[in-house]
């Protein structure tokens, strides 16, 4: 999953960078509210870390536009969106400002010091919410995947899969139904700093059909991959 860490202080930022990315997260920093919003604006994130107090203003005007973007036009969806689930970290500790923070739109809020143990779970309860569920494992047909473990079972057996090929098959199942194109599979996996090869989604879905058996992961010929909807996830 991608997120978006909007952080001043560049030792903070780049520590949380690389804890968020032992973890499996594609990360990318801004400093500002112009800058994060500009990235909204060009990129779908999964979900922002929010500091309130930035270079160029307070983190809540930030939060303010983005709630209140547009999200669409007529049937198209346009960015920023405005649905992006949003976490505070701030060192803003005091109950009224958490809960000005929460009035304003947020999702949660984390006060620092904080432990990234629990930043972690609070943004995977962010995007089990974001997905529409309820369990934290996802169970689809005979695959039970556990993004908090980073665990596969497959019928009942455990799967050893890559990094990246856990965050393919999570991408999909999370999309269920729909089909995504090479390059929006991408956007979710690779922060704007990383090196991607030119074949490499292909190469990931390659080695899941080989783990999981073909007819898993589908292909739409000239637009994407899916995984189907007929089956409910959990």
């Amino acid at each position: 999953m991608r997120i978006l860490v909007v952080e001043d202080d560049p030792g903070i930022a780049s520590g949380l960078r690389a804890n968020l990315q032992q973890r499996g997260y594609a990360v990318d920093l801004s400093d500002g509210v112009a800058t994060a919003w500009s990235a909204l604006r060009a990129e779908r994130f999964d979900a922002v870390l929010l500091d309130l107090g930035l270079v160029d203003g307070d983190g809540t005007e930030l939060l303010r536009r983005l709630r209140l973007s547009p999200g669409q036009s007529g049937a198209t969806p346009v960015l920023p969106d405005p649905a992006t689930p949003v976490l505070i970290v701030t060192a803003r500790d005091q109950v009224h400002q958490r809960i000005a923070g929460l009035d304003e739109g947020a999702d949660d809020y984390l006060a620092k010091p904080f432990d990234v143990d629990e930043l972690d779970a609070r943004l995977r309860a962010l995007l089990r919410r974001a997905a529409g569920r309820a369990s934290p494992v996802i169970r689809y047909r005979d695959i039970e995947l556990d993004p908090a473990a980073r665990t596969l079972r497959h019928g009942g057996q455990p799967v050893d899969l890559s990094p990246r090929e856990f965050s393919v098959l999570l991408v999909l199942l999370e999309a269920r139904g729909r089909v995504l194109s090479r390059q929006q599979i991408e956007e979710r996996l690779y922060s704007w700093d990383a090196a991607i090869e030119s074949n490499a989604v292909e190469v990931h879905i390659h080695h899941l059909r080989r783990k999981l058996g073909s007819a898993c992961i589908q292909t739409m010929r000239g637009v994407g991959y899916f995984m189907p909807q007929e089956d409910r996830l959990t």
